[in-house]
């Protein structure tokens, strides 16, 4: 990165330096972004800052996606963004913004450091210290959703393989660089056999390669538990994008505070610096509200950047803070001397930079890992076995069976119909709950690939005789194995 901004862009009281995009958000933002500035300038950090303004100023003047081009173009440029807090509306057409900004920029590894800081913060797990890998960019968070009926909207749920093993390669690879010894992989594949089933897979794939590291699979509902109860347990994390974002927080506060827990979101082209929390509106302006996780992002920024002396000596000072029983109100506990606000707490930060704490482990470097090539893609045999035609219908299962059945041919006929996933026709259970949403599978005879044009023939006569269809989804098999789950009760 070669781009120095206008003098007029840069702050006086940091140096020219690395290139750095900052945001100070919405709530709190703006005023822990500038207690970590100020932490950062006292600490000798070499960045050239240019400023945007992103979040919900620009959702009220009327730009939906929360950002204007020109800070889109600001941090292309530098490559790097330090971002507070931001408010996401909730419900609405508006988008996460914070979304937008990873796909957008393709920062895949989300990378969550949770350490417990006992006994000066308060936490029943003191030893605690994992990483939480979480994927970034696809899952339910790809924000795919339809409202099909009345009654019935969809969340589409998108895991490709290319996405997952460069996740895992990174998990594993950063693992390997950084001491740790074993990487647990989290996934709900005894339901979604398909779609956290082709993670669990690559999982399986990927850590073979690395014999030297310890790895096992937890679903996520026990992990999540587990990880709550017995932290030690776990070293890395890796997970897909919605459980990540669960456990991150779950780790966060078991660990003592979501307060506390900064983020890395790394990609080839890029990465952005974050605290783990939202803008908190309700305490916004009181001067009471934790820097620490916005400050510790800042921290591995500095280390990704190549600044790791000044990174260890924030790092080591802001510990030895805790020492000192300096705390913000969201920590306070029997070890705190002193209650500090927002900017009471980054001056005592400065204030024992050039410390080192007694108690606490000394900062500890990462090592950064280089963003890893994916596996090339071997061809499979892809063939056309049947759609599933999904129809909005009011009455009951048995009158759409009869309608459907005058409708096949030889070419395809009716096996299932389902109901929000679960078997209604044939032989349905009269206690299953139905909305007016139900899914119509038609296949080709058995060992028959179906020809697309038995499909364009089908809702030809489908909608001509009044059958009000709202999606389709065709049925593939790749290399023989069937690339579609059976019903619930199928």
């Amino acid at each position: 990165m070669t781009f120095q901004p206008a003098p007029s862009q840069m702050r006086p009281d940091l140096p020219g330096g690395t290139p750095l995009t900052i945001a100070r958000g919405d709530g709190i933002g703006p005023e822990i972004m500038e207690a970590t500035l100020a932490v950062l300038a006292a600490a000798g950090a070499r960045l050239a800052i240019e400023e945007i303004t992103i979040g919900e100023r620009l959702y009220r003047a009327g730009h939906s996606s929360g950002m204007a081009p020109e800070a889109w173009e600001s941090i292309r440029r530098t490559g790097l963004l330090l971002k507070a807090p931001i408010t996401t509306p909730q419900g609405g057409g508006v988008k996460s913004l914070n979304v937008t900004i990873r796909k957008g920029l393709g920062l895949f590894a989300n990378v969550r450091p949770v350490r417990a800081y006992a006994p000066f913060v308060p936490t029943h797990h003191p030893a605690m210290d994992v990483v939480i890998v979480r994927e970034n960019e696809e899952d339910l968070y790809a924000g795919i959703e339809h409202r099909q009926t009345q009654d019935v909207v969809q969340c589409l749920k998108l895991i490709s393989r290319p996405g997952t093993e460069r996740l895992i390669r990174y998990a594993f690879a950063f693992a390997a660089a950084n001491g740790r010894r074993k990487v647990t992989c989290f996934t709900k594949d005894n339901i979604m056999k398909l779609t956290d089933g082709l993670f669990h897979r690559v999982f399986d794939e990927v850590g073979a390669e690395y014999p030297a590291i310890a790895r096992n699979h937890m679903i996520i509902d026990i992990g999540a538990a587990k990880l709550a109860a017995d932290p030690g347990r776990f070293d890395v994390v890796v997970c897909p994008n919605l459980y990540g974002d669960i456990v991150s927080d779950i780790a966060a506060e078991v660990a003592g505070s979501v307060g506390l827990a900064g983020s890395a979101n790394i990609g080839q082209h890029g990465a952005m610096f974050e605290a783990v929390h939202g803008s908190a509106p309700d305490i916004a302006g009181q001067g009471i509200a934790n820097p620490s996780g916005l400050l510790l992002a800042a921290v591995e920024m500095l280390r990704h950047i190549g600044q790791g002396e000044t990174a260890g000596r924030i790092a080591d000072a802001w510990a030895a803070t805790l020492e000192a029983g300096v705390h913000t109100a969201d920590i306070a506990g029997p070890e705190t001397r002193q209650r500090a606000g927002t900017q009471d707490f980054a001056q005592a930060v400065i204030a024992r930079l050039g410390e080192a704490p007694r108690i606490l482990p000394r900062a500890r470097a990462s090592v950064a890992v280089p963003v890893p090539p994916v596996t090339p893609r071997v061809p499979q045999t892809k063939t056309l076995h049947g759609m599933d035609v999904f129809v909005e219908w009011e009455g009951g299962a048995e009158d759409l069976a009869t309608r459907l059945l005058a409708c096949a041919d030889a070419d395809l006929s009716l096996k299932v119909i389902t109901n929000r996933g679960v078997k209604v026709w044939p032989e349905g259970m009269p206690e299953t709950f139905c909305t007016d949403h139900w899914r119509c599978r038609f296949e080709a005879p058995a060992g028959r690939p179906t020809d697309p044009m038995a499909l364009v023939r089908l809702l030809h006569v489908l909608v001509g005789a009044g059958i009000a269809v709202i999606k389709t989804e065709q049925l593939f098999a790749f290399d023989g194995a069937p690339g579609y789950s059976l019903a619930q009760g199928q």
